[in-house]
């Protein structure tokens, strides 16, 4: 476990054995016996290095990438079945000391203007997400010692959890602030936070001081090692990420694998999620003034080469996304999708007010690329052969860190997350949803009910789901 010698940044995300591994991939991504040899070691499902996956990233052969989504698509229903898992981000504050080029939230930007929930505000933001039908949030604020200090946040996370709303509530909250101190964690953890989300944005340190050229993240160090802190503070479960774009992608792959390894060796257990955001437009913020940008058919490779070398990690991918490329990427290894998101402070309560602010008084930290509801996006889900799940209960019940893997790497979870899947699918159609998406719903659960291969399982799964209908909510199984 964690240790004050534990290596540091510069020695778990080794730039020199990076470029080593950018060149033994481009050295063998036309030699078909080490990419066999690979792909036969991806199918036990313990995982590949960051080297071997690397090859994959660079393979240059038709019919070996094709072998590669295949058995990314083969992975991602072993572990995940066709669960989706919901959930919103909910901004709490644009006040930000930092000077980071790609975001709107920088400290030059004078002409967006700053705001900061009350908890009367964000308790109104809650009752709009809980009118959708959300039970799960990733909170998000900039990093401003004064406007948002630890103490803002608990007592937003403490105010988030005291909302009940007709049948809402939000059952947990996962949390992407700035890096912080291990005391800091423990508090967060004391909270009763799910997932500790930062993401790097880069692993090239020279590129990332100079897109952090002021403020407190220009410390690669503090920032790369939060996890480190955060994971010595007892959260178990932390969410890992890049921003795609500002640097080379197969040097960012390389090393955001390098540092799930990393956490594997220090703490037992790797990262729970992995977030693959790609730079979009936001107020100031041009992508195609970064040369580093990814299409569409390359966003598809890393996603597929993520799934099969980490298969117990979960994947998330954001409104970033359109619709298309979002579908896509569900079958490649995706696990977990926002939905009806708003990016801006205030957002949800706002609701139709905030399409006709003025561009000077909008807060987006960036633009959004599938605007549709909730109901919507549960509806389309549904209509692709996926259940969308609104369940928490591995959080609630302690199935994090080690002991989630644990059960993944076995396959028993399938017993706790199939079901939740279920009964809080029909929770959310029978207080939230459509005519059409309830009905459709009704029907892709009685289909999914019979393929619940345990008999007891699937007697407890029915018993549940006549309770909900009979009024009752929130179960943990």
């Amino acid at each position: 476990m964690y240790h004050p010698s534990s290596p540091r940044a510069d020695e778990f995300i080794d730039h020199q054995e990076i470029l080593d591994t950018l060149a033994y991939a481009e050295a063998h991504k036309t030699d078909v016996a080490a990419i066999d040899g690979i792909l036969r070691k991806a199918r036990e499902c313990k995982g590949l290095d960051h080297r071997e996956a690397s090859v994959l990233l660079a393979c240059a052969l038709p019919d070996k990438a094709a072998e590669i989504e295949t058995l990314a698509r083969q992975m991602k229903q072993d572990f995940y079945g066709n669960r989706i898992v919901m959930f919103a981000p909910l901004y709490l504050s644009n006040y930000c000391v930092n000077g980071c080029v790609y975001c709107p939230y920088h400290l030059q930007n004078k002409h967006m203007p700053r705001r900061k929930l009350s908890q009367e505000e964000i308790a109104r933001e809650v009752t709009a997400l809980q009118d959708m039908g959300h039970k799960r949030l990733a909170l998000e604020t900039g990093e401003h010692p004064l406007h948002n200090p630890i103490e803002y946040v608990l007592e937003s996370i403490q105010t988030i959890y005291g909302i009940k709303h007709r049948n809402g509530a939000i059952r947990r909250v996962n949390v992407n602030i700035a890096a912080t101190t291990a005391e800091n964690y423990r508090r967060l953890r004391d909270a009763g936070i799910g997932t500790y989300i930062l993401f790097q944005e880069t692993y090239h340190r020279e590129s990332y001081e100079l897109l952090h050229p002021t403020g407190p993240k220009h410390n690669y160090a503090w920032h790369t090692e939060a996890m480190d802190r955060a994971m010595a503070g007892g959260i178990d479960d932390v969410g890992l990420g890049v921003l795609f774009g500002l640097e080379r992608y197969r040097y960012e792959f390389a090393a955001l694998l390098m540092h799930a390894e990393h956490l594997e060796a220090a703490f037992g257990v790797g990262p729970h999620t992995v977030s693959v955001p790609r730079i979009k437009p936001a107020d100031g913020v041009d992508p195609d003034a970064f040369a580093n940008g990814i299409d569409d058919d390359t966003f598809a490779r890393i996603v597929a080469c993520i799934r099969v070398s980490v298969p117990y990690t979960g994947m998330i991918i954001s409104t970033r996304e359109s619709q298309a490329v979002r579908a896509r990427t569900l079958a490649l290894g995706i696990s977990q999708i926002s939905g009806a998101s708003r990016t801006s402070v205030g957002g949800y309560a706002d609701g139709e007010e905030s399409e006709t602010l003025s561009p000077a008084d909008h807060t987006e930290q960036f633009e959004v690329s599938d605007n549709r509801t909730l109901d919507e996006v549960v509806r389309w889900l549904m209509k692709l052969g996926y259940i969308p799940s609104f369940c928490t209960a591995c959080y609630r019940e302690g199935r994090t860190g080690d002991r989630f893997m644990q059960l993944c790497k076995s396959g028993q979870i399938l017993n706790c997350c199939h079901p939740n899947a279920l009964m809080t699918l029909e929770e959310y159609l029978l207080d939230y949803a459509s005519p059409a998406t309830r009905a459709l719903g009704e029907n892709l659960i009685a289909q999914e009910i019979e393929k619940i291969p345990s008999e007891k399982m699937r007697a407890l799964t029915l018993r549940h789901l006549g309770s909900i209908r009979g009024g009752e909510r929130d179960f943990r199984v």
